[in-house]
């Protein structure tokens, strides 16, 4: 049975196992050799219930969705109100934003509720589309030659915030994409 070692890059279940079952038809139900075999599956089956678990969605939805990464336990918690490894639940949530703006600040409600002091950002970006140029732009975005071609994002209690400071409205279609902790 393979072993989930946090010193590997990923998680990966095997895509075979090789079990000395050539004999199942004939096998007895209450022998060892069965009871070997549901131990092996019931393992096989916790491994890629772990594995699965610990991989990232790739879901990008409008609504605030746990995407399957996790945070180390809360810094702020004390040895009484940290039982256990306690990680913490990345969220995330994707916004249609619309076209950039023309050298301006544009902000949309990004529709997070629990908005308090315990919110914590973990990655806050977008990329935006100019469909008829067919180019497209990481935000933020800094330009070594022009300062005044920076594109700045920043969250709020309330709204998402694209401060473009040159005209970007080419840029007709912008998705932001926000990671959260709430606790």
């Amino acid at each position: 049975m393979p072993v989930v070692q946090s010193s590997l890059v990923g998680a990966y279940v095997p895509t075979s196992y090789i079990w000395d079952v050539s004999q199942l038809a004939d096998i007895e139900v209450t022998s060892p050799e069965f009871k070997e075999l549901l131990v092996r599956m019931y393992q096989n089956l916790s491994f890629m219930a772990i594995v699965l678990n610990t991989k990232a969605t790739g879901i990008y939805d409008t609504q605030e969705y746990p995407n399957s990464k996790l945070f180390f336990p809360n810094p702020a918690n004390t040895s009484q109100t940290n039982v256990g490894p306690n990680y913490r639940q990345v969220l995330q949530k994707t916004i249609n934003f619309g076209a950039l703006p023309n050298a301006a600040t544009k902000s949309v409600a990004h529709g997070i509720v629990n908005v308090n002091s315990s919110l914590t950002w973990v990655n806050i970006t977008a990329c935006a589309t100019d469909t008829t140029g067919l180019t497209g732009l990481n935000i933020p975005y800094a330009s070594t030659t022009a300062v005044a071609d920076n594109i700045e994002i920043f969250a709020d209690a309330t709204n998402v915030n694209i401060i473009t400071g040159s005209n970007r409205s080419n840029y007709n279609v912008c998705y932001v994409y926000l990671e959260y902790l709430l606790y």
